[in-house]
């Protein structure tokens, strides 16, 4: 811990360390603390981050950007999110080497802050560099196709929704201005916005729309590398865990709902003649089906059952009827019913295992047959013995057991 230091283009450090003015409360990353009659600026360093457990959540999840959400870069974590870790791995496993770097970024560390310092005093802002700028032209683009699929194509309750067409800017230069924003670098977001809507009319004479995109994209991010691009001086602002969480599950909800609204209204399944139905019709057909209606039906009986004799209960019905230990499928084959005695069961075996012996059967064609349903009747045979056994077991048991009270 030490006194907050403010670095400055020439890279002196202005010191702030004077009494007086209102007291306040001292938060992380530079803050003022409360004293009596004087306020102090010092500089709580985060908690540490470690290399090792940065690495291992590179490895279990770091496709989904884990370790980014470890070292608080969670706009990183939501683009690597987004492209299954930048792009199917590809950005990924180029971050096996940089992962040091990003710890010691996240913890303040003294030889991370040299270097940066000095970048400072050679550059009065960042230098270009072809990996973010190809990361900002290939969001951007990622985003405003996303939206664009995201429009319905057909008309919905009458209204024809194409006009929303004008908003695939709005995401191409927030996908520009979010890449630009990683890290130590940060822009303002009005000017790739304004860029991307004035080289959108583009569209009218690219009929591409690939190509359109991607010119929408690559003038809003070379007006943001031109323009608004600038060093973060200080480290950017902790928010508490709630505050992250509503963040970063506000934009997967938002990014995911257009991915839904695109298989819903625009989304197709073929049907068996090979033909395309669109799904929202195919959701509408099913729902509308004597099938969901049955199950429909189903889940209210069993509702109102549970209703009047109990969960558990209503359990153990339903438990029964799934017949997981094939009970009533080998009654079934072996013809006979389930009040059958272990005498009548083996008659019943011995009478179909004669009649279905492979050995018995003449035609070739059948033999197949035959034999599949002779080892159907022994399998059942043995079920249903094995179950019998059991349960006079447990009779006995029960009987021993009451005498034994008595």
């Amino acid at each position: 811990m030490g006194i907050k230091q403010t670095v400055t283009p020439t890279g002196k450090a202005k010191t702030n360390d004077s009494p007086g003015g209102s007291p306040s409360k001292q938060k992380s990353n530079g803050s003022l603390i409360q004293g009596k009659g004087k306020n102090k600026e010092v500089n709580v360093l985060p908690p540490q981050k470690s290399v090792v457990v940065a690495y291992l959540c590179w490895l279990f999840g770091g496709i989904f950007g884990l370790h980014h959400l470890y070292l608080h870069r969670d706009r990183h974590a939501f683009i690597w999110w987004c492209t299954l870790g930048g792009y199917m791995g590809i950005g990924w496993m180029g971050e096996l080497f940089l992962i040091p770097e990003y710890v010691r970024d996240a913890n303040e560390d003294p030889r991370f802050v040299k270097m940066f310092v000095a970048k400072l005093q050679d550059y009065p802002k960042p230098t270009y560099s072809s990996k973010r700028f190809v990361g900002q032209v290939m969001i951007g683009h990622l985003f405003g196709q996303v939206c664009s699929m995201a429009i319905p194509e057909t008309l919905v309750g009458g209204l024809d929704l194409s006009f929303l067409h004008w908003a695939i800017p709005l995401f191409v230069s927030l996908g520009v201005w979010l890449v630009g924003n990683i890290g130590r670098e940060q822009g303002v977001w009005w000017h790739c916005l304004l860029a991307a809507y004035l080289a959108y009319p583009a569209r009218y004479l690219i009929y591409d729309e690939t190509y359109s995109l991607l010119l929408t994209g690559l003038v809003s991010a070379l007006t943001f590398d031109g323009l608004s691009k600038q060093w973060r001086r200080t480290p950017p602002r902790r928010g508490s865990p709630g505050e992250r969480t509503f963040k970063l599950t506000t934009a997967v909800i938002i990014y995911c709902a257009f991915w839904g609204s695109f298989l819903y209204f625009n989304g197709t399944i073929s049907d068996e003649d090979g033909g395309e139905v669109p799904i929202h019709e195919a959701i509408h057909n099913f729902l509308a089906s004597a099938w969901w209606t049955d199950l429909k039906q189903a889940l209210q009986d069993t509702y109102n059952y549970a209703q009047h004799h109990g969960w558990y209960e209503t359990w153990k019905e339903v438990f029964e009827s799934m017949d997981v230990d094939g009970e009533r499928n080998s009654y079934k084959v072996l013809g006979v019913s389930a009040t059958a005695s272990q005498a009548e069961i083996t008659a019943a075996y011995r009478k179909l295992s004669k009649e279905y012996h492979p050995d018995k059967v003449k035609d070739e064609g059948l033999r197949a047959q035959a034999h599949q349903r002779f080892i159907e009747i022994q399998q059942a045979y043995s079920v249903l013995s094995k179950i019998k056994s059991n349960r006079r077991r447990k009779n006995k048991q029960y009987q021993e057991d009451e005498a034994i009270v008595l």
